[in-house]
Order: C-alpha cells, then sequence, then structure tokens
C-alpha cells in the first residue's frame, strides 16, 4: 500500500510538471518560452527596434548579467535567428510592454565549442531570462529619434564647452577642427614635427572635473584614481601618426618642448559618438593638461627647393608686321 501510494505520489508530480509545461511555446531552435503578462497591440516583427529589461541567471537563481544595473534597457534591432541564445525567435513572441519567461538549455549554447562552457552552466543546465519590453519601433522611427538625440548632445556639447570657458575665464586660442587650448607654461624650445616621439605628462579629466586618467602620481592620488602597477613617468606619443586621439595630435604639434598646456577637446576630436568607458560617454568634451617634456625627432627629408624653368621666348612677326616687311624691303647700298 505504502509502496502504490508512492508511485501515485510520482505519478502526479510528473504530470504537475507536464502541466506545468503546458504554458511554455517551444521555439525552432529549442528555447522554452511563457509569455507572463501578454498586453493588446502588435507583436514584435524582423527589423523592428526593440528595447527591453532582461535579467539573465542560472537556473539556480545566480544573476549572470542586469540591465537594471546597467541603467539602461538593450535596444536591438530584431534579425533572423543565429543560434538559441540571441533571442531573436522569442521577441517576435511579443508586443510592448509584455514580460516573459524563457529558458535556453546550455547544451545547445555550447553545442559544437564544450571547451568554452563555464563550470557553473555544466550539461544539461539551462540559461533563464526575465524579459520585460519597453519599447517597439520601425527602423525608420529609431533611426529618426536616433538622430534627434545625435543633435541633442551635440548642441549640449557646444553649450557646455562654451559656459566651461567662460566659468573658468579663459582666454583661448581656437584651431580650425575646433579644439581650443591656451598656454600655461611657455618655452622657446623647439617644435615636434608630424613622426616624432615625444614624453608627455597628462591628466585628462571632464568638464565637471572627474579625472580619469593621469601619468602623474600627485595628480592620480588626489583624485583617488585606482591605476595598480602603473608607471608614473612621461608617456612615450608619437605624435601626428593617427596613435592617439586627434585632439592630441593636432595640439601636440602646436606645442614647444617644455612648454604646458590645457587642450579643450571635442568629442569630434576625441572619442566621438562612442565614448570610453564608464566616464567619458557619447560626445563628451574632454580637457587634458599636458606637458612636452621632451622631443625625440626622428630625421626628416627635407623638401627639395622648387625651380621654376624659365623659357626664352622667340620674337615673332605678327601677321600685320609681317606683311609691311614684305611691302617695304629694307633699301640696299
Amino acid at each position: 500500500m505504502k509502496k502504490f501510494a508512492i508511485i501515485i505520489f510520482l505519478v502526479l508530480a510528473i504530470a504537475a510538471q507536464v502541466k506545468a509545461q503546458d504554458n511554455f511555446v517551444h521555439t525552432p531552435k529549442g528555447a522554452l518560452v511563457k509569455i507572463v503578462t501578454t498586453n493588446p497591440g502588435d507583436k514584435i516583427k524582423l527589423n523592428d527596434v526593440v528595447a527591453f529589461d532582461v535579467i539573465q541567471k542560472t537556473d539556480k537563481d545566480s544573476i549572470l548579467f542586469s540591465s537594471y544595473a546597467l541603467g539602461h534597457p538593450i535596444k536591438i534591432q530584431v534579425q533572423a535567428s543565429q543560434n538559441v541564445g540571441d533571442l531573436m525567435d522569442v521577441l517576435p513572441l511579443c508586443a510592448a510592454k509584455d514580460s516573459a519567461y524563457v529558458k535556453i538549455p546550455s547544451d545547445s549554447v555550447f553545442k559544437g565549442h564544450e571547451q568554452e562552457r563555464p563550470p557553473f552552466l555544466p550539461k544539461g543546465s539551462n540559461l533563464v531570462f526575465t524579459i520585460k519590453i519597453v519599447k517597439i519601433q520601425s527602423l525608420a522611427d529609431a533611426m529618426a529619434e536616433r538622430n534627434t538625440a545625435i543633435e541633442s548632445m551635440k548642441a549640449a556639447e557646444t553649450t557646455a564647452l562654451d559656459k566651461y570657458v567662460t566659468d573658468h575665464k579663459l582666454v583661448v586660442k581656437t584651431t580650425l577642427s575646433g579644439l581650443r587650448y591656451f598656454i600655461t607654461q611657455p618655452s622657446l624650445k623647439q617644435k615636434p614635427l608630424p613622426g616624432d616621439t615625444l614624453l608627455v605628462n597628462y591628466t585628462g579629466h571632464t568638464l565637471d572635473g572627474k579625472v580619469f586618467d593621469s601619468s602623474v602620481q600627485a595628480d592620480a592620488q588626489k583624485a583617488g584614481l585606482n591605476q595598480p602597477g602603473r608607471n608614473y613617468e612621461p608617456l612615450p606619443v608619437v605624435v601626428g601618426q593617427g596613435a592617439v586621439i586627434k585632439g592630441w595630435d593636432e595640439g601636440l604639434l602646436l606645442l614647444n618642448e617644455g612648454s604646458k598646456a590645457e587642450l579643450i577637446i571635442p568629442s569630434s576630436l576625441g572619442y566621438g559618438a562612442q565614448g570610453s568607458g564608464p566616464d567619458i560617454g557619447p560626445y563628451s568634451p574632454l580637457i587634458f593638461d599636458v606637458e612636452l617634456v621632451k622631443i625625440k625627432p626622428i630625421k626628416h627629408i627635407a623638401a627639395k627647393p622648387v625651380v621654376k624653368k624659365t623659357v626664352a621666348k622667340k620674337k615673332t612677326l605678327t601677321k600685320k608686321h609681317a606683311s609691311t616687311v614684305q611691302k617695304n624691303p629694307p633699301k640696299t647700298q
């Protein structure tokens, strides 16, 4: 009787598990999807641009990634699915504001490259995603919104640069490219040429004064920078060859050996629309306090002087003059 009761319990447990699975949809590539909350409206289509929040976990509830921790939703264009983990078969099942629960077999993700499987995703385990659709746009609408945002950021950057110069009462020179600079310590020594190696001390900060990098130990310590293993010494830079951001390539060529300057670099001469790391966002202007410590010149080929060739002009008779000579030949003695 006891054995029979155990069998009934196991059957009921399996039945409950099967019933729970009934709410899941299988995608063509093997993901299990359960739409938790459904909303009216069109489903996501191929080429739509979707903004969604996502939490990625192991099936033991360890968080691997969270867009909430990132601070903003993920934004992608929906394309044909390339693998089970790209969610491209999952998103078309959702409408705006929908939430979904997704289970992806790790065996499918690492099929053919088992050597890349991390220990926290053993065979038979799942990657678990909780997804919340924030916004759906057509590609045209998304591009228009992006262009508007870019123009807004560019305008805000120009305003911020002007305010920085005004607030700090700076007298700056501005080059044709938009680089602003002023010399804080002049020098009469030589200027570098493109291709020379320069030894440069620098401290970089944003307009609000946040220091993000420095080769000067005192500046780094004052700003609380954590740069383990950093050798605080002048940085060697091959100037004018695209080895550094454009603002440095242009600005350093304006300096003399031994001089110091502040370079006020617009994003177009810095890291542009991409930004760089957590401290330098898209369209962020940068301030660099630089010192050109030493120039190590290369051998520059002197330009050959241009010699203008002069061509002797032959005197020719005009038709009118020639006719006169023929009609009036010189008299002989």
